[in-house]
């Protein structure tokens, strides 16, 4: 498969490309959904024995999810600066330890979202968090103990993973 044309389609909060592909001796037409870089952890706060997860209304599924911490890489930043900004921002706490599980693509048939998936431990909140105001965002954490973490029935992709994760942890 060759990309022979990438135009941009729509340039607003997101970017879409329309995109002219050939393969096989056949040229069609694809749209690509540009996402960026994300970041995401599983946060574990070593003094209350609790993961600390969020919840906040998300335009996707029109409805409010519980997940684990999450946010976009901003331009010039490595994903370990921006998940403990993130942390920061949405939970309130600074990072003690940070630990790389994996990076996935999302939803590799049309978006190119890459998310950087971590394991996060903290032990001091020391703000409210629940997001930044010039980003619309408000966000509630929740709390959960390992076992009420394992028993949660989560509809988001990188929260399960990182469910599975805790789980195979023992």
């Amino acid at each position: 498969m060759e990309i022979k044309k990438r135009e941009k389609a729509y340039n607003g909060y997101f970017k879409i490309y329309k995109l002219t592909v050939e393969q096989h001796g056949h040229t069609f037409e694809r749209e690509q959904f540009d996402r960026g870089v994300a970041v995401a952890a599983m946060v574990y706060d070593t003094e209350q024995e609790k993961y600390i997860l969020t919840r906040q209304f998300r335009v996707g599924p029109e409805t409010e999810l519980v997940e684990v911490v999450a946010g976009m890489v901003d331009e010039g930043e490595s994903p370990e600066t921006s998940i403990a900004r993130e942390i920061e921002e949405e939970i309130g706490y600074s990072v003690d330890s940070l630990k790389h599980l994996h990076t996935f693509y999302s939803s590799p048939g049309g978006t190119t979202e890459k998310v950087h998936l971590y394991y996060a431990e903290v032990s001091h909140q020391h703000a409210d968090g629940g997001g930044k105001d010039e980003e619309h965002e408000h966000i509630e954490l929740v709390a959960y103990t390992r076992e009420e973490l394992l028993k949660e029935a989560f509809a988001d992709a990188k929260t399960i993973i990182a469910q599975q994760w805790v789980q195979l942890q023992g």
